[in-house]
């Protein structure tokens, strides 16, 4: 009740407040709304869009033209609106002022290009500031630069607009590469150095090199020098702390100003003045001495033009220096002698040149278009030379590149070739060895080789002839005559004539060629038909009949016309005279001869029609042919007919038959004597002049035929009987006689024309140096045409040679030394306060003068004696002026002659001078020995050979052609020759020397074979194979077979089949009628009925049938059967019925008609016969004629043209290769595929479309055609034992075809004569020493001597007397200053000093991966640190590096090296990829791991550490690892012993650990074996049999779960409750085998 009396009782109070919260959420959404259009009025949608701005426009160019672009409003999101939505305040300007380009401008302004900037990586602009850390190749960037337009005058900027206009701006990036950086890498460390003391604590140094600099901020080098102290032994006394030290000699200075050393002289001037004139006037002769005396001494001096030689002095200071370093008082050094602190000296001067000279003439004296530059030099005098190691002498000359004007010039010369005319067509040169033609070559044909000569011309030399010519005129003319403005080059005559040949050497262009093929047209045999048939008898004219002489004629045509015309075909008419001429009618009887000149009209002839029992013949049948074609003693012509009996007659009723002889008529045929005549010609003969035309036989002056007149040409003809020979003329038909003259046109002449002399070959220089060996000059001569015709001949010297005028001997030059001047000491003030010094003795310095003169004596300039390759002689040297206690010694004299090499002793001696004489110490020989004595020097020498043998050589000018003809370029070298090996002369210290001394000239010879080339050699051709058919077109064949295969480079083999032949094969036509049946009469009838009364009924006949050849005058000789067609061949017997009395005759059978074409078997053909009896009451004729059926194949056939293949190229017997043709036959071929005869093609008019002949060529077997030996060249080494020179040959003309393959040898080579190698060399440098110091500035010196070697590359050589080395220019290694001594420095105890440079590295090369950055190679030098006092260490300078570039670089690899593991550390070093192992250059990132120590150690029970650093337990443990991964201990593995039947103890159950590895010790009286249960394989992976107890573990688990769930399950037995919390299952082993 109260709950609902408060819902009742307060029903307003909620519809209150929700109607507040609704006006509430309205205001929210109303202030919400006007905050968005307050922010939409804030930011518009609508913005301004502006286009680029338009082309400058302006009626002026330059600043003032105006520009414009389009603006409109666009909304946000892209769409144009209108203007007004846009706020008009920040509209922008659509015209601006801009600077209008015009053309001209491009003059003014361009752009401007700045400098690349430094290259940044592409990662530091793309990703943030982010670099990789590691650095495995170049790492791409990017570098930028300014580019502005700007004006060209001044600089200024100007709006990049302008430039563009012009050229568009160049591009402001570039990508580039920035190579990883490169740390320093240095080498191995050098041996320790001994210990820096000999007792007392001191330091041990070692050093090593810099071999590349870091680069692209790579780590710096590291310390070069490593120290560490050693104690040798303890001091015997005090240590000595002090040292004497040297300081470095002073500039040479003067010892007083000019004016006072003038003041000086002008003193002793003086005095010398006043003592002559105490001493008086001499007398002339004496004065005339002193005057050449002062010439002499004036002569002597140095000459101020080249020298101003001054001698001065210099100092230097001497310090007692302590260990320390420091400087300490004089009188703790304490040392017998002091070190001198003075000596003389040249003051130091510069070399001083000239001015330099004008400039010379241009090299380019010509004006030449396609090479206008020359070279133009000028020099400069020395004018005074160093002095005292001053700055050298600069470049005396210098060039520069020049251009001629080329309106002032005339052309340069131009060279080209020119060649000879070509030489007569040969065909021999391809001749094969075997061919037998070489006999015989005559008559030779088809292609050919042809050769000319190529020289060199000057080809404007007429136009610069007449330049020349008119510059003489215009030189020679009268200033007032105006020379012409063009050249009338016009009037230059360019004759085609030879022009003068030059050296070869001029000509620069390809080289024509002067070998090519050519071709001989074979001549053309002439062909003739076969003879026609003996004509009638006719007469000889048939204007003159009332003779009644006649002949009968028969002719043959030409078939071809041959080449030389018809005069070279044999006769084609024979005649057969006969002494009258009968008119005779059919029968052959004589009638009027009237009848023979009417007309004949058909003549009827009677004939008889046998009755009904009459005999019944056939018609005779047709003459058969003449039996011979003459008549004569022993042959006479018959002819034949003959008839057959068709019939019998019946009885006496009948008509009887004939008997068998009036079966046949036989008559004579050509009863004309075998007398044949026919006119014969003889060759036309040579074309003479005809004297009866006016004519001219011009000369003709180019190379083509041409003919210049008519002349004739006569030949011989006479009658020929046959088999007989001449006889009168009158046997031979006049009508028929041939032409005896014939016109012909005369060849011009054709005079030889010959290339003027060349030029004289140059003569040696005008001066010689060596004996006055003459030498000689030539000139040739050319044949560019050869004579013909009867035209001018080729004079006969062609080559002429003269000996060169004697040379002048050359001016030889020579320095001439002058007398040495006094030796000048250091001055007195200077040197007087050194002990033990006395003003007038001690070390000084003299010069001498030293001039160029001529061979002659004579003064030369200076510079002609500087180019002499001795050095100049020095001109200045110490010297001594010796106190009054020095001893004083003449030099030594020469060695004493040797009576014999190789026995007794030489001496040379020297003697006391002066005082020296009397004082007893210099009578010591010990300290002044006045002789040496040496053995006489033992000189043996001996030979050997060195090198290997040469090429085998013929002896110079040895050619041999094919067979002894020698060929142009066909070179063919063989036969003996010669082989050489060098001999090289050694002494017996087996040093190389001259091979004069072993009586040599330096090479060994033996006889050596080349063998000649043989070629291919086959057989000759075999005849020619039968044609393969008899009737149509077939193939016939002929072969050759190998004999001889080539060899030594012989001409190759065609190509042969499997049994070593090759064939030819052309296609043959074979007339299908030149063999034919032919069939004799039918024989008389053999009836076989038994009732012969009647003489009728069945019977045979038979004929003889046999296979003949046919000829033009029938069938003459039986031949085989197998040559006539079997198809055709008539029947040779036949049986049928003979008639009885009173039957019906018919004739034979005709032939069947043809049947029409296409067959059809709807078609048929028929034959026919005739009544010859007609039969008797009663009787009937048989049908008179025959019908069949037309079957393709069998009686019809369709027939069509078969074209054969083409045949082999066909040549002329007398050709080789060249131009041939090929062939093929048209074939009628029937439709049964059987050759029939042509005529069945032609009557069916079918299309001939193919062409039967085409030319062809056969290649040229073209022997390779080489050029001649060069002269031998110079020798590959001047001097030693590897010196070979060379000659050489090239390809003229490559072999073609089956031409003789080019050799494969085309140079030669043959030894040098062995000369020794003589050159200059230093000694090494000597340790540098302080004169009477310890320490301090000295000298060190080395020695220049010659040595002689082999120049093998190894070889060291061995130093000879100098003498040897004479005639070469003092220089060592190509270094023309030879210096013998120089300043060294020697450390003072406790000094920390830098050492010497190393060598320059091999030069080197920055790349990546073997590819060039292309940031050039260079080469790195260094200077390490070396310490001697530990407590010196902190004063050592630092150590220093330097590079240079240099060139051909090699690149450099480095990669990490490692070593064996020995414990848990090993050796790794960074090796070079030439081997060299190094400190640096590998990176860091990848360097192997060199120690495997394990952090914390291993030290658990049979634990051990790992090469990963890793703790693992031994083999029969594992692992029991803690939670943060580290070893805990190491646990047993169980091992399970199963043990056998035999054992006792089987009950035990022991498990205990054994290690698998280790062989297991069985005891007595047990025996059994072990099972491991290892769960891990060798390869760490899990056993399979620990999957399967896994999964087994895992089924059963699954199982009682499953049970555990249905106990659980069910709640009726609460007696059975579970607890909640399961325990866990265990399963264990107990050892039991039970289980």
């Amino acid at each position: 009740m109260r709950l609902d009396s408060r819902g009742v009782g307060m029903p307003s109070a909620p519809k209150e407040m929700l109607q507040c919260l609704f006006q509430a959420l309205l205001l929210l959404c109303a202030i919400w709304d006007a905050l968005g259009q307050t922010t939409a009025a804030t930011k518009s949608v609508y913005v301004w869009e502006t286009g680029p701005w338009g082309r400058c426009m302006g009626s002026e160019c330059g600043p003032g033209g105006s520009q414009s672009r389009a603006v409109w409003c666009a909304h946000i999101e892209g769409w144009t609106t209108l203007h007004t939505n846009c706020p008009q305040a920040a509209r922008p300007d659509n015209q601006q002022s801009c600077f209008r380009v015009c053309d001209w401008h491009k003059e003014l302004y361009d752009w401007k290009l700045g400098e690349w900037g430094q290259c940044v990586p592409v990662s530091l602009r793309t990703s943030g500031g982010y670099r990789p850390t590691v650095c495995t190749g170049g790492e791409e960037g990017i570098q930028t630069r300014e580019v502005g337009c700007v004006q060209k005058a001044d600089g200024t900027p100007a709006d990049d607009v302008i430039c563009e206009y012009f050229e568009p701006k160049p591009r402001l990036e570039q990508a580039c590469l920035i190579p990883c950086p490169q740390d320093c890498v240095v080498s191995e460390f050098s041996p320790w150095t001994a210990c820096s003391k000999t007792c007392g604590m001191g330091l041990q140094n070692r050093v090593r090199g810099v071999l590349a600099p870091p680069l692209f901020g790579g780590s710096a080098c590291p310390n070069l020098t490593e120290f560490q102290t050693c104690q040798p032994g303890a001091c015997q006394g005090e240590e000595s702390m002090y040292s004497l030290k040297v300081g470095a000699w002073s500039t040479c200075s003067l010892p007083h100003t000019r004016q006072v050393r003038q003041a000086r002289q002008g003193k002793r001037r003086k005095n010398k003045e006043r003592n002559r004139e105490k001493a008086g006037a001499k007398d002339p002769e004496t004065r005339e001495l002193i005057k050449k005396k002062r010439n002499r001494n004036r002569q002597n001096r140095q000459e101020s033009r080249f020298w101003d030689l001054q001698i001065g002095y210099q100092t230097r200071q001497v310090t007692c220096m302590h260990r320390s370093g420091s400087p300490a008082e004089a009188s703790l050094c304490t040392q017998p002698s002091l070190p001198m602190t003075f000596q003389s000296c040249v003051l130091i001067k510069d070399c001083e040149v000239g001015e330099w000279a004008d400039w010379g003439p241009c090299s380019k004296d010509c004006y030449d278009p396609s090479s206008p530059s020359g070279v133009r030099t000028r020099n400069r005098r020395v004018q005074r030379f160093p002095l005292g190691g001053g700055a050298e002498c600069p470049e005396l000359e210098e060039s520069e590149p020049c251009t001629p004007q080329a309106d002032s010039l005339p052309p340069c010369a131009i060279y080209s070739w020119r060649t000879t005319e070509w030489s007569e067509c040969r065909v021999d040169t391809l001749l094969s060895q075997q061919d037998r033609r070489r006999g015989n070559q005559t008559g030779l044909c088809g292609g050919g080789v042809q050769n000319r000569e190529v020289y060199c011309v000057q080809e404007n030399a007429e136009l610069l002839s007449y330049l020349n010519n008119l510059k003489d005129k215009e030189e020679g003319q009268p200033q007032g005559k105006v020379k012409p403005s063009v050249p009338p080059l016009l009037s230059i005559s360019f004759e085609i004539t030879a022009s003068r040949p030059v050296d070869r050497k001029l000509c620069l262009g390809l080289v024509p060629n002067t070998t090519q093929l050519c071709h001989i047209a074979c001549p053309i045999e002439c062909e003739v038909s076969s003879w026609t048939a003996w004509g009638p008898c006719t007469f000889e004219s048939c204007e003159e009949q009332a003779g009644k002489k006649g002949f009968k004629l028969r002719k043959r045509s030409v078939i071809n016309t041959p080449t030389g015309g018809m005069g070279n075909c044999p006769h084609l008419t024979e005649a057969i005279p006969y002494p009258q001429v009968h008119c005779v009618n059919s029968d052959g009887d004589s009638v009027d001869r009237q009848l023979c000149r009417d007309a004949i009209y058909p003549v009827p002839i009677a004939c008889e029609v046998p009755c009904p029992k009459d005999c019944v013949l056939s018609p005779w049948t047709s003459w058969s042919l003449c039996s011979h074609t003459c008549s004569g003693k022993t042959t006479e012509g018959k002819q034949m007919r003959a008839r057959s009996i068709l019939a019998y007659n019946a009885g006496e009723g009948g008509l009887q038959c004939p008997n068998s002889t009036a079966l046949q008529e036989v008559r004579n045929c050509n009863d004309h004597p075998c007398t044949v005549y026919h006119w014969q010609t003889g060759s036309w003969g040579q074309c003479i002049e005809d004297t009866t035309t006016a004519g001219s036989n011009t000369t003709a002056k180019g190379a083509g035929e041409s003919s210049c007149s008519v002349g004739m040409q006569t030949r011989k003809v006479i009658c020929v009987r046959v088999n007989v020979g001449q006889v009168p003329p009158k046997k031979c038909p006049e009508s028929l006689r041939p032409d005896t003259v014939r016109p012909c046109l005369l060849p011009c002449k054709r005079d030889c024309i010959v290339t003027p002399f060349s030029d004289w070959t140059a003569c040696p220089s005008t001066c010689q140096t060596g004996g006055n060996v003459k030498k000689k000059q030539s000139r040739n001569r050319i044949i560019i045409q050869l004579p013909a015709n009867g035209g001018q001949d080729c004079p006969e010297v062609l080559y002429e040679e003269k000996e060169c005028e004697s040379p002048s001997v050359c001016l030889g030059y020579r320095w001439k030394t002058h007398k040495w001047r006094r030796c000048q000491l250091v001055p007195w003030y200077i040197r007087q306060d050194s002990p033990g010094a006395q003003e007038t003795c001690g070390p000084g310095l003299q010069t001498r003068a030293v001039s160029c003169r001529k061979q002659d004596g004579g003064q030369a300039d200076i510079a002609e004696c500087l180019k002499l390759p001795t050095p100049m002689p020095p001109i200045t040297q110490p010297c001594q002026i010796l106190c009054q206690d020095d001893c004083q010694l003449s030099s030594w004299s020469k060695f004493s002659p040797c009576a014999s090499d190789c026995a007794g002793v030489r001496t040379r001696k020297r003697a006391l001078v002066g005082k020296s004489k009397k004082r007893d110490m210099c009578k010591n020989t010990q300290l002044y020995p006045l002789s040496e004595t040496q053995y006489c020097p033992c000189d043996k020498y001996k030979a050997q050979p060195v090198g290997d043998w040469s090429d085998c050589i013929l002896p110079e000018g040895r050619v041999e052609g094919v067979l002894g003809m020698k060929v142009q370029g066909d070179i063919k070298e063989c036969g003996q020759g010669y082989r050489y090996q060098a001999m090289a002369c050694y002494d017996q210290d087996n040093r190389l020397v001259e091979t004069s001394r072993c009586n040599s000239h330096g090479y060994i010879e033996e006889a050596c074979i080349i063998p000649c080339p043989s070629d291919c050699k086959l057989s000759e051709w075999s005849n020619w194979s039968r044609c393969t058919k008899s009737c149509g077109s077939g193939v016939k064949v002929r072969s050759k077979w190998l004999r001889e295969k080539p060899y030594n480079g012989g001409r190759p083999c065609p190509k042969l089949d499997h049994v070593n032949q090759v064939y030819e094969m052309v296609p043959c036509v074979s007339d299908c009628s030149q063999y034919v049946w032919m069939a004799e009469p039918w024989s008389v009838w053999k009836v076989s009925n038994v009732d012969l009364k009647e003489n009728c009924g069945e019977g045979v006949q038979t004929r003889k049938v046999r296979c003949m050849q046919n000829t033009i005058d029938g069938p003459s000789d039986p031949v085989e059967d197998y040559l006539c067609d079997p198809e055709e061949m008539p029947l040779g017997a036949r049986e049928s019925r003979l008639p009885c009395p009173e039957d019906c005759v018919l004739s034979d059978w005709g032939s069947w008609s043809r049947c029409s074409l296409p067959c059809n078997e709807r078609s048929s053909r028929e034959r026919t016969a005739y009544v010859i009896r007609q039969p008797g009451m009663g009787q009937e004729c048989p049908p008179t004629t025959e019908t069949e059926a037309c079957s393709l194949n069998k009686n019809c056939y369709h027939y069509t043209y078969n074209i054969t293949d083409w045949s082999t190229c066909q040549l002329s017997e007398k050709a080789i290769c060249g131009n041939g043709f090929k062939t093929r036959m048209l074939d009628c071929v029937r439709s049964d595929g059987k050759s029939v005869d042509l005529k069945y093609c032609e009557e069916l008019g079918l299309e001939k479309k193919w062409q039967m002949n085409t030319s062809c060529t056969v290649e040229c077997p073209v022997n390779c055609q080489l050029s001649d030996w060069s002269p031998w060249s110079q020798c590959s080494h001047p001097c030693g034992l590897i010196g070979k020179m060379w000659r050489r040959r090239a390809v003229i003309q490559a072999s073609q075809g089956d031409g003789r393959p080019c050799p494969s040898q085309m140079e030669k080579w043959k030894p040098c004569p062995v000369r020794p190698c003589y050159r200059w060399r230093y000694s090494r440098w000597s340790e540098c020493t302080v004169e009477d110091a310890k320490c301090g500035e000295g000298l060190r010196f080395r020695n220049v001597s010659c040595f002689v070697a082999d120049s093998s590359p190894d070889a060291q050589g061995s130093m000879v007397d100098e003498e040897l080395c004479g005639d070469l220019e003092p220089m060592v290694d190509g270094d023309k200053q030879i210096i013998l001594e120089e300043v060294c420095t020697v450390p003072c105890p406790g000094d920390c000093y830098l050492n010497e440079w190393t060598a320059w590295s091999p030069c080197q090369t920055s790349c990546l991966k073997g590819d060039d950055f292309g940031l050039g190679s260079f080469q790195v030098r260094s200077r390490a640190v070396i310490a001697q006092e530990p407590e010196n260490l902190l004063q050592c300078p630092d150590q220093v590096w330097e590079s240079r570039p240099c060139t051909d670089g090699e690149c450099y690899e480095y990669k990490w090296m490692t070593g064996a593991w020995r414990g848990s550390s090993r050796l790794v070093w960074c090796q070079r990829s030439d081997g060299l192992n190094v400190t640096g250059g590998c990176p860091l990132t990848n360097q192997p791991v060199s120690d495997r120590s394990c952090d914390p150690p291993c030290e658990k029970p049979q634990s051990y550490c790992s090469e990963a650093g890793v703790c693992v337990c031994e083999e029969g443990f594992t692992e029991v690892m803690t939670s943060d991964g580290l070893l805990d201990q190491c646990t047993l593995i169980p091992v399970l012993e199963i043990p056998t039947a035999g054992d006792k103890k089987a009950d035990v159950k022991t498990s205990r650990a054994i290690n698998p590895t280790q062989p297991t010790t069985s005891q007595p009286g047990r025996s059994g074996r072990t099972w491991f249960l290892q769960p891990f394989g060798p390869d760490g992976k899990l056993k399979t049999w620990v999957y399967g107890v896994a999964a087994g573990a895992f089924v059963l688990l699954i199982f009682i779960v499953s049970m555990i769930y249905l106990a659980c399950k069910k709640p009726k037995k609460p007696q059975r409750r579970q607890n909640n919390r399961l325990k866990p299952l265990t399963l264990a082993y107990d050892g039991d085998a039970d289980m």
